[in-house]
């Protein structure tokens, strides 16, 4: 394989794992039924007017299997973690005893599941869409150095197969993650 061609393929394959692993840390995100301290990884508080993480202002446990504990390291702050909490979507009801914040995670509802599976359905498209684009992009540059000269036809043509590959297995990836996913929200 042609050596340019090589780097293309490594710079690629690296972002569409990247991809891939973004894909992840968003299902990450989403609630199931369990506690999990990664619910509340999107979740910014308004902090002396810097929007700064929650994980950033306070550590979080998960000392049950339906209870989510967030000590903040600065109790002058519970306010404000407090309400950004209720603001997210994920529909939690935080309670506060002035040193502490406890997080009841709630049976989800069979109507509300079939939401979530649509939410994560989409995170997945947007994933495989990335990657598509990261192929495109990286046939662009392959294309590019056909019309320099620096590759023949064949190896081209060799270049665009094995991209799909690569693109097919990086989506396959996404899709079953999407299937452990789908089946961790509606499994009651």
């Amino acid at each position: 394989m042609n050596e340019l061609v090589e780097e293309l393929f490594t710079d690629g394959s690296e972002r569409m794992d990247k991809a891939v692993t973004a894909c992840r840390n968003e299902f990450n995100t989403v609630r199931t039924g369990r506690a999990s301290i990664s619910l509340l990884d999107r979740i910014v508080v308004d902090y002396y007017g810097t929007r700064t993480p929650l994980n950033q202002l306070a550590n979080i446990s998960t000392p049950e299997p339906r209870m989510l504990v967030v000590t903040p390291y600065d109790k002058s702050a519970i306010k404000n973690i407090e309400h950004a909490i209720q603001e997210s979507e994920l529909g939690l009801n935080p309670s506060n005893d002035g040193n502490i914040i406890r997080l009841s995670i709630p049976e989800l509802t069979e109507e509300r599941r079939q939401e979530i599976v649509k939410i994560v359905r989409g995170m997945a498209e947007n994933g495989r869409v990335a990657i598509r684009n990261i192929r495109r992009q990286v046939m662009h540059d392959i294309k590019e150095l056909k019309k320099e000269g620096e590759i023949s036809e064949d190896e081209l043509h060799w270049a665009e197969d094995e991209l799909q590959k690569v693109t097919d297995k990086h989506t396959d990836k996404i899709d079953v993650m999407l299937q452990h996913k789908e089946e961790e929200i509606l499994e009651v």
